[in-house]
């Protein structure tokens, strides 16, 4: 398969600042590729630099071929691209901002536009100073969705969006990988990039710990239990079930780590009388500790880069 993207021992440093180290990738043509990382592990690093917005310290990136320093304008022209952060005019209302990208940019399907704008339930007529983060990020989304580019890369593309407005956005996502596009997708949620990505990196402290298909991810994946008893708690009944780790007694709680299917668990708990069963998904910080351990470095990382829509392409 084409890689899309393709980097080659990537290194950006800040001094004496941990950036991203040695990244090694390549985003197969067709595919919607999950960039997964804890808040500050370096994934809004390596996407400005692989984008030209920041110069690396050594390595290089290819975009569609192309040295991300050589030719950046051929780059941009052929992708969309949201920000984790950015702001926009605020003097402007959000249609007429969506309107100004499309004009810069050219060739915008107008109906394809309006289609989006619904499908977000967008009001054009606000201005964007007036919008909730949740809006602003829309109007984003918009902009890099609307002229359907060869390659998009999001940068936590769902943060401040609603359930619902989130639903819409995985639907565009899949109607992106089925027209043949490519999707590089950046989040720091396990489970929004389970649902929606081919392939997927994982990075922490600014280098790559596990690069492997979706079905390999599944096996980061465990729920943190509660269970508080009327009674005296049972810890061998849990402590043998499979699946079952770092099981914790104290007073009537029983805490424990599942991986994989709970229901052995549930099964087990229904012999005995509860006042509480509480089942959480951990972050993915929770989840790097477990499965990783405490990195060398972890106490160095700086924050992943902001940046702003006058840095994109």
């Amino acid at each position: 398969m084409t890689a899309v993207i393709q980097t080659e021992q990537l290194t950006k440093s800040y001094g004496a600042q941990r950036g991203i180290v040695d990244v090694d990738l390549e985003v197969p043509e067709g595919q919607v590729f999950g960039f997964l990382g804890p808040n500050g592990a370096g994934k809004t690093t390596t996407i400005r630099t692989v984008l030209d917005l920041i110069r690396p310290t050594s390595g290089r990136a290819l975009v569609f071929g192309i040295d991300s320093t050589v030719d950046p304008v051929a780059i941009h022209r052929r992708i969309g691209y949201i920000p984790g952060e950015f702001s926009l005019y605020d003097r402007l209302t959000g249609g007429q901002t969506i309107q100004y990208f499309a004009n810069l940019r050219g060739g915008v399907d107008a109906a394809y536009q309006r289609s989006l704008i619904e499908r977000f339930e967008i009001d054009p007529k606000r201005k964007f100073r007036e919008l909730s983060k949740g809006n602003k990020q829309k109007i984003g989304l918009v902009i890099a969705l609307q002229h359907q580019p060869e390659l998009l890369i999001l940068d936590e593309p769902t943060s401040g969006l609603d359930p619902l407005v989130q639903q819409s956005f995985f639907e565009l996502v899949r109607e992106a990988r089925a027209a043949g596009r490519t999707v590089f997708l950046s989040s720091h949620i396990l489970s929004e990039v389970e649902r929606t990505a081919d392939r997927v990196a994982i990075i922490r402290d600014g280098r790559l710990v596990k690069v492997d298909s979706i079905e390999g991810l599944r096996d980061l994946a465990h729920h943190q239990v509660e269970l508080r008893f009327s009674g005296a708690v049972p810890t061998a009944a849990f402590a043998a079930l499979p699946g079952v780790s770092d099981v914790a007694a104290e007073d009537h709680v029983l805490r424990m780590r599942v991986s994989g299917p709970i229901t052995p668990v549930v099964r087990a708990a229904a012999a005995y009388e509860l006042l509480d069963f509480v089942s959480r998904e951990p972050t993915l910080e929770e989840t790097f500790l477990a499965q990783y351990g405490h990195g060398a470095d972890a106490g160095s990382a700086a924050p992943d880069v902001a940046t702003t829509a006058g840095d994109g392409a």
